[in-house]
């Protein structure tokens, strides 16, 4: 409520005495379509529901699924994990995405070759790029970048994880609808921008409409009296919470904490891969030079990169190879971004 007071859901009115900081994690707040009516006009007698709803559904002869983002992925591999076949499916998607592969960002020993190896990839594909579009080709050839059908170029990109098995689930799904956002839901007939689509009037239509992770302009994290959680690593909050949380028990001034924690913003379109990469190297070089604080990553559970290291590795050799990387392929990003 801001001058240091919260309601709780009951009602009830606090007010705290902050002896260090607050610490802000509502900046990037997730409105979720359970928070909120559907953001498009539902006529009476069309059932439509958030898909935290489902569980408590009775069986339909067509599910519409309305998003296209990670939302409506996970709804569309929940139905069919359940029994609902694919062809019982329409899915609404007004944009197609550049996914990752959950194996590759994992955290854990058991996915830490994957990790280095995604990692070089990643590196060859930047060097070898010739424009931007060059780029995203050569990041979905080495599985940097995934995409469910490969005949659709993705506009949209917001750090959407999938197993190779949810992969494999969603693009069984043939009845996909790219004729804009809707605009209404009437009985047996669904508006969208570029024209309507006729469809079984008992239909349920589950809303997966949003923007998930919010995308806020990025803000200075360490500022006198607050902390303002934001990323600090490409789509990984909740390990830049910690690394933040780390930097914060360091004993430094709040410049030099802020030049270990250059927020990296959420993307929303495919050039977004671009500037967070570099934004990100950028935080990374600087972690290198501190060795007290790369012990700590290498050890941190949510650390995708963690057990990068062999027990008997030299860290600032290891280091010292990965760095140039860093810095090459943020030339190169920069370069493609300037063409």
């Amino acid at each position: 409520l801001g001058d240091n007071r919260f309601r709780t859901l009951a009602g009830d009115e606090y007010r705290v005495e902050v002896r260090r900081r607050v610490v802000d994690a509502t900046y990037l707040s997730v409105v979720a379509p359970s928070m909120r009516p559907p953001l498009y006009d539902v006529a009476p007698g069309v059932d439509c529901i958030p898909p935290n709803d489902l569980p408590k559904q009775r069986a339909r002869g067509r599910y519409v699924i309305v998003g296209g983002g990670k939302t409506s992925m996970d709804a569309c591999t929940w139905l069919m994990r359940h029994g609902i076949s694919p062809d019982r499916l329409t899915w609404i998607k007004p944009r197609d995405s550049w996914l990752l592969d959950r194996a590759s960002v994992q955290p854990g020993p058991a996915f830490a070759r994957r990790v280095l190896a995604d990692f070089s990839a990643q590196s060859r594909a930047i060097a070898a790029a010739d424009s931007v579009e060059d780029l995203f080709r050569r990041l979905n050839e080495r599985g940097c970048l995934l995409r469910i059908d490969e005949a659709v170029t993705p506009s949209m990109y917001r750090c959407a994880i999938v197993s190779q098995g949810e992969l494999d689930h969603l693009r069984r799904i043939s009845d996909v609808v790219r004729m804009g956002r809707v605009v209404a839901l009437e009985p047996g007939r669904i508006v969208l921008d570029d024209g309507t689509v006729d469809v079984d009037p008992s239909a349920l239509f589950v809303d997966c409409t949003g923007d998930g992770i919010g995308t806020r302009p990025a803000t200075t994290v360490f500022a006198g009296d607050r902390i303002t959680l934001q990323s600090v690593r490409t789509c990984q909050p909740t390990f830049s919470a910690a690394v933040i949380a780390r930097v914060e028990a360091m004993n430094l001034d709040d410049d030099a904490k802020n030049d270990y924690c250059r927020p990296v913003p959420h993307p929303t379109k495919p050039l977004d891969w671009i500037t967070m990469t570099v934004e990100f190297n950028l935080n990374q070089l600087r972690w290198f030079d501190d060795p007290d604080l790369m012990a700590w990553l290498n050890g941190a559970r949510l650390n995708a990169a963690s057990h990068m290291l062999a027990a008997d590795a030299d860290a600032t050799d290891v280091f010292r190879q990965i760095a140039p990387r860093l810095r090459a392929a943020n030339t190169k990003l920069e370069a493609l971004l300037r063409a």
